[in-house]
């Protein structure tokens, strides 16, 4: 059973963080202090549960009309599964609903195509450096 849903308890932060842990620092060497930062408050986040266990977080800001999806992640045993997919599905319709006219997002270069099938064009002009891993800035309208 999938469940995706905004973390607001204690419990389901503590899942996003350690879901975005494992992913960001223990996986990609992503330093802490980078991965974890003062936008925290301000982001409405997202836990996706697998048969009640943490498999997938994002967190979602704003800037004017637009919506960030940001450190978007799937733990590794689960990727390629479709829930990616999920996840981004969900908080796009969250950031519609909050008003959002579209979504940008900086992807990992790696996983570009994952966000070009789902309807993300590229936006930069090239790919650059974030926490040492080459990203491009997509952006989708809803």
């Amino acid at each position: 059973m999938i469940d995706i849903r905004r973390a607001v308890t204690e419990n389901q932060l503590a899942d996003v963080y350690s879901v975005r842990r494992i992913v960001f620092i223990e996986e990609q060497g992503v330093p802490e202090s980078l991965e974890i930062d003062d936008k925290e408050k301000e982001s409405v986040h997202f836990i996706l549960y697998k048969d009640t266990m943490p498999a997938g977080a994002a967190r979602l800001r704003f800037a004017g009309d637009k919506g960030k999806a940001e450190r978007v992640c799937i733990k590794k045993d689960h990727r390629g599964t479709g829930l990616g997919r999920l996840l981004m599905s969900e908080l796009e319709a969250e950031a519609s609903r909050l008003g959002a006219k579209a979504v940008l997002l900086n992807a990992q270069v790696h996983a570009q195509a994952f966000y070009t099938e789902a309807g993300y064009r590229v936006t930069s002009e090239a790919p650059f450096l974030d926490a040492g891993i080459e990203h491009v800035t997509m952006e989708k309208d809803l």
